[in-house]
């Protein structure tokens, strides 16, 4: 967490007194995933940690539902074209539901941060353009458009068109870029040029909404309203001549503020793919969905034992596998670094116990499965395992994440994980050597100790490779097939020493 430390220590060196303001904002232009809470949860990590400090601290999410609808994303229908120019806060909802656009993909990471305890007011650009929030700065905007045209051109490197103004204006509900002529602060109008006719001059109320600051002159009149301290954003914003560093110098400049420190995250790939999660591929998972899989501690987890730099990658098979494993291992570790102990507090704050248990996650589903998905049974099979004291020790703990358990499989699990145990067995669908090989295999088990574990069960099956005839692939093989109907599933020695005795017994020698 040194980059946490890091972070807010030069934050109270900055700020010795008073309030401490984090930002984060995401447009709702589509799916709120992983990508997506990166930034809002290292905004609340920074904002914790102040507190933590004794410090006075808050974490103000801007949602920027005033944005252009700038592209149709994947599962939105066709017809939505029509509405692309418009503000994502005046776009109906993709269901036909009541409410917004805007409304429709908020509402995911509103449920989130319930679950994730995140402490974060959340302001909406359009209230905040409507009530009139925005005005001074829309003002000292237009007062100083030559200094920003010379701040944008310099510091990016891009020459500006002769109709470049810092302003979108409203235009029969449609955002459109538009020529600035002359303010009248007065009666809070300006005077703009509308080239959809021919030029003429138009004026139009800029205290109401219908003006709106350009994205690279709307973050600096942010941070200068808002008073903001500190900021997480894309790594995209953060290239040499990008919109942060326009910004630092729009907001020294034009509003005279102090530009937030910049805390810059890297994105979030699929495993194996080299592009970031897209809202509008609709190649990500939802952060309702991600929080129906993981448990929130999980996720905190995942986001913030890396630097925010980090690129990192996510896929709802092996690499969440091992992420709810390495989780639980630190959980149980007794000799945490005062590195891990701090990652663990952030993780579980707001919580009243864990969700991870001590039992390794792949045991756990191999277990929940082996028990028909019966909790009871679940926790019985366990219990005969070498966590017989976990299971007696952390009981609602694996119940609790039996339900994660439970939708990860119905939902996300990969086929080669999800297994049943075969309701019946042809015994035509195996040879000679097959079913002497099964009937040798429950000879011996049924003179086993009653305490046999997977170890005694894996070397057993080892034993019969001579005697069988068949290679140890084809051996594995043909067990799964008359347990569980397929070709492979869990480690062999312990599947078999957590079913049930007779049951096996009867499997094996194909009766059952």
């Amino acid at each position: 967490m040194q980059w946490l430390n890091t972070a807010v220590d030069e934050l109270i060196s900055q700020h010795p007194e008073g309030e401490i303001v984090v930002s984060s904002g995401v447009s709702p232009s589509g799916t709120y995933h992983l990508g997506t809470l990166r930034e809002v949860l290292t905004a609340e990590a920074v904002a914790y940690e102040l507190k933590k400090r004794g410090r006075q601290a808050r974490h103000i999410h801007v949602v920027d539902d005033l944005d252009v609808f700038r592209k149709v994303p994947a599962g939105v229908p066709e017809d939505f074209k029509q509405y692309l120019g418009k503000p994502l806060c005046d776009v109906p909802a993709p269901d036909g539901s009541a409410g917004s656009y805007a409304d429709y993909y908020l509402k995911d990471l509103l449920t989130a941060a319930e679950k994730m305890h995140l402490d974060m007011e959340v302001l909406r650009a359009r209230e905040k353009y409507r009530q009139g929030f925005f005005v001074t700065a829309i003002e000292k905007a237009l007062e100083k458009q030559a200094d920003i045209r010379q701040i944008l051109e310099t510091v990016s490197g891009h020459k500006l068109g002769e109709e470049w103004s810092p302003i979108q204006v409203n235009e029969g509900g449609y955002l459109k870029n538009r020529q600035f002529v002359s303010l009248q602060k007065a009666d809070k109008t300006l005077t703009y040029k509308d080239k959809d006719k021919d030029g003429q001059n138009q004026q139009v109320s800029y205290a109401d909404g219908q003006v709106k600051l350009n994205w690279r002159i709307d973050w600096p009149a942010r941070w200068w309203l808002l008073g903001v301290n500190a900021e997480p954003f894309g790594r995209d914003h953060a290239t040499k001549g990008g919109s942060y560093d326009t910004g630092a110098v729009i907001a020294e400049k034009v509003f005279e503020a102090e530009a937030p420190l910049p805390i810059p995250y890297n994105f979030i790939n699929r495993t194996g793919e080299t592009k970031k999660m897209s809202k509008s591929a609709g190649d990500v998972i939802t952060a309702a969905e991600l929080l129906d899989l993981l448990p929130a501690e999980v996720i905190w987890y995942f986001l913030l034992r890396y630097s925010p730099e980090k690129q990192l990658f996510f896929d709802e098979g092996t690499t969440l596998i091992k992420l709810v494993d390495d989780f639980g291992e630190l959980l149980a570790k007794p000799d945490k670094t005062a590195t891990e102990k701090q990652l663990v507090d952030i993780a579980l704050h707001g919580l009243k116990q864990p969700t991870i248990s001590r039992v390794p996650f792949s045991h756990l589903v191999a277990s929940y499965q082996a028990a028909l998905k019966d909790p009871a049974k679940t926790l019985e099979i366990i219990g005969r395992t070498e966590y017989t004291k976990v299971v007696d020790e952390d009981a609602d703990i694996i119940k609790a994440e039996l339900k994660f358990i439970d939708a990860w499989l119905e939902k996300r699990a990969p086929e080669d994980v999800k297994f049943a145990l075969a309701e019946k067995v042809d015994s035509g669908q195996f040879s000679d050597k097959e079913k002497q090989f099964l009937i040798s295999l429950a000879a011996k088990i049924e003179a086993a100790p009653a305490d046999a574990d997977g170890d005694w069960f894996h070397k057993t099956i080892y034993d019969l490779k001579d005697s069988s005839g068949l290679e140890p692939k084809e051996m594995f093989t043909t067990l799964y097939r008359a347990l569980i109907g397929k070709d492979s599933g869990p480690r062999a020695g312990w599947f078999l020493s957590i079913l049930p005795r007779d049951w096996l017994l009867k499997r094996l020698r194909l009766t059952a």
